[in-house]
Order: C-alpha cells, then structure tokens, then sequence
C-alpha cells in the first residue's frame, strides 16, 4: 500500500511563500520623517526626567507612542524607530550592534545605507544596519570621538582617532569627502593577545613564536612591517608581552592602541592641532622627548616620517630592545622605506652613511600578511647581515611558502626554517638567552 505524506492525505494546499529580506534602509521610506521624529523624540528624553517607577525601554516607548499619535505608521516602521532611538541613547546609533560583535573585526561606512563589514578577512555589505542620512553620520562620528576630546566639522574635516576600547577610527566629512562623510573603524581584537593565539590560527609556528621571543629577551631591535591591516599592531602588541616586568617601557602612537600588561609602561599619544592651528605634537616630538625619560625600551607604534632617523638614534646609542611598525611590502621595501624616511630629516648626511646607520641599529625584520583567504601569516623573519657593495643585506631564517589555494579558497603553503647559523644568535647567546640553541645547534659550525 502506497503511502502518503499527511499533506497529500489532508489535501492541504501549498503556497509559495515570500520571504524577501527588506533591507534596513527600506524599512521607513520617508527619511525627512524619521529625522523629524528622531530629533523630537530624542530631545523631549533629554529634557524630561524619567520617573522611577518606570524602566528605560518603557520611558522610550511611552514617549515614541505620544510623539507618533496621529502618524499611519506600521508596526515594522515603530519597531525601528523605537531600535533607533534605543541605540541613540544607550549605545553609538546604527553601530551599536556591529561594534558590540566580536566576530567583526572592521566596519566601513561610506553611506547611509552602504555599509561594510569585515569577519575573517573577508568584506561583507552589511544590510540589517542603516543611517537616516549624511548628518545621522557626522552627528555618531561626533559621538564616537567626543570621549577621546576630539571633534569634527568643516574646518577640520578630517579625524584620526581610537575608541575607548582601543579601536581604531577614521572619518573623513565634506568638503574633503565629495560623496559625503566616511568613516571606517578597525575594531581592537582581545581575543588575539598571545602568541599561542596566532599559533593556534596559522599564523606562526611554534619554532617562529620560540625565536620571537628570544630575540624580545634578548633586547634586539625589531621591525614590525606588513601592508594595511595585515595585523601589524596585533603582532606589535604581543611581542611586547615577552617583555620583562622589571622594564620601564615607553610607548609612543598616533592613537593608543597597544594594551601592554607589564606594570611599569608609560603611553604617550600625539596631539593634532587645535582650532587656532597651533599645539601639534608629533611622534617625533614624543620620541625626543622620551630619551629624557630613561626608558629601558621605547616602542613605537608607527614610523611614517621624520621620527625614523631619531627612532635609530635611539637604537644606536643604548636603548636596544626597541620595537616598532613600518608600513611596507616587505622586508627589502621596508628598510628601503626607512632610508628615504631618514633622508626626509634635512639632515645632510651621505646615503652610505644612512645605510651603516641602518644596520648598526636593525637586527631583526618580521613580516605579516594579510593573505587572499583573509588570514594572517608571518610570512618572513629576516636578520640584517651587513652591507655588500653599499647595499643592505637581509638573510631569512624563517619563510612561509605560499604553494596555491585549496579548492575551498584557503591559502595553501608550508613554514621553512633555513639551514644556517643566524648572527643575531651571537647576540642572544652573549646576552644569556639560550632558548632556541636547539633550534640552530646543527647548522652552527
């Protein structure tokens, strides 16, 4: 006997069902009307006291329900507002939810309904969060940087920022933007704050994580380069963490966004100009100034400019174990990038000279990679050998081979130790790290 599903016995009729997705931007149509009503309601929250009886989301309903009487709104329209104006008043507007979720590490807004998330190193349009309109932006930017003392507006339309979190923020407003206020953040990572994360994710070795921080013990002046958003901070703040709690560090960055956990750091932060254009203080200022302040390491968040020439002075004249980021494409391209940021000093100094300078100063360049599966790989660690013919010479201990991609789209790709005795082990040995002689003893002569 032929069996029958209990839809065929029951001859229920079946529909098609549709389920478009409305995107948030669509969900209230008329904006000058949701501006109007944010703007009243949010003002009459202000200005009234919330009685006590009552709980927050209560006191905004009562006051959306008064402020919308004689409006045809839908129930999906009020649901909205009544969203909006929650995260206007207890959170960052439309980004409230996206700054809370831990899985975003990047929030780009170039519109108000063009909005981009980044989880796992890929972009994503994200369209379940929107803004009214351009103002609905510059008024959260405002609000997002007004804890950290700083503003936006016409004369000064551009901001560079963090966040209380850490976190990084970039705004840029017309007239510099000519489709309307941007802003990207780069969200702070605390899930990413030891080395045993980047090992458990690929992105060093166990071998590559024991060198890295023999040469951290060791005092060996580091550079930290890679590309945009290659995870060049993130790397910067481990290291630091292999740093003894006996040392007095002093950290200089654009915006703070390293979390050194060691007892004795002191951050300093640059400051722009303010509104009559005077008061800036650069990073090469602080760098100066932190020579005065007996630092036993000096860390240095980026290097973009004339601070490279005082950075390895400081390196050069007994404050080893410094530690800093460049921006580059590689190990080659960033000592080349520090050369032409030391000639940018004015000072009338010989390239050959430069290079020497260089080298007394560098031990070790490591590199980081933002791959084309979106992860993150230390891709080189190199030691600065000397000079041939007046050219730097850089010598790599550890590589990541990049083979292919898998069918999947990850990156496909093995970890090479080479087979030689690296000089800076001179230095580790002569200063009692003793670490990673294992790691080297075959190939030591």
């Amino acid at each position: 006997m032929k069996k029958h599903s209990l839809v065929e016995e029951f001859q229920v009729e079946t529909k098609n069902i549709d389920s478009k997705i409305i995107d948030d931007y669509d969900i209230f149509k008329d904006k000058k009307l949701l501006d109007q009503l944010r703007t009243k309601i949010v003002e009459n929250l202000i200005d009234k006291e919330m009685p006590e009886d009552k709980l927050l989301n209560e006191f905004i309903n009562d006051e959306i329900d008064s402020t919308i009487e004689g409006y045809d709104l839908s129930n999906l329209e009020r649901s909205h507002l009544f969203n909006l104006i929650d995260n206007e008043i207890n959170g960052f507007g439309p980004l409230t939810e996206l700054l809370e979720d831990k899985n975003i590490t990047e929030i780009m807004v170039n519109g108000p309904d063009d909005i981009y998330i980044e989880i796992d190193g890929q972009l994503i349009k994200d369209t379940s969060v929107s803004f009214i309109n351009d103002e609905h932006i510059i008024r959260t930017i405002q609000r997002l940087i007004e804890p950290m003392g700083r503003t936006i507006d016409a004369s000064s339309p551009m901001v560079d920022s963090r966040l209380k979190d850490g976190s990084r923020i970039n705004a840029v407003i017309p007239p510099l933007s000519t489709k309307g206020p941007v802003m990207t953040i780069r969200k702070f990572k605390d899930t990413m704050t030891s080395i045993d994360d980047l090992i458990r994710i690929g992105s060093v070795t166990p071998y590559m994580a024991r060198f890295m921080d023999a040469c951290v013990k060791g005092k060996l002046n580091i550079i930290v380069c890679g590309g945009t958003g290659s995870g060049k901070t993130t790397l910067l703040n481990i290291l630091s963490g292999f740093i003894s709690d006996h040392e007095r560090i002093i950290t200089i960055e654009d915006a703070a966004e390293l979390k050194l956990n060691q007892q004795h750091v002191i951050s300093l932060e640059t400051r722009t100009t303010n509104y009559d254009k005077s008061g800036e203080i650069t990073i090469r200022d602080l760098v100066r100034n932190s020579l005065r302040m007996r630092p036993d390491r000096i860390i240095v968040g980026e290097v973009r400019g004339k601070e490279a020439f005082d950075m390895l002075q400081a390196m050069n004249t007994g404050h080893d174990g410094s530690i800093t980021t460049l921006h580059a494409n590689g190990p080659v391209d960033a000592l080349n990038r520090l050369e032409t940021m030391v000639l940018m000093s004015n000072i009338d100094i010989p390239i050959k000279a430069v290079r020497e300078y260089i080298n007394n100063a560098i031990d070790v360049v490591i590199n980081i990679d933002r791959m084309s599966d979106g992860k993150r790989k230390v891709t080189s660690i190199c030691e600065l050998v000397g000079l041939n013919n007046d050219e730097l010479v850089l010598k790599e201990i550890f590589a990541f081979k990049l083979k292919g991609v898998t069918d999947s789209g990850e990156v496909d790709g093995e970890y090479i130790l080479y087979p030689y005795y690296p000089e800076v082990m001179k230095k580790l040995v002569a200063r009692g790290i003793h670490d990673v002689d294992d790691m080297f003893v075959e190939f030591k002569k």
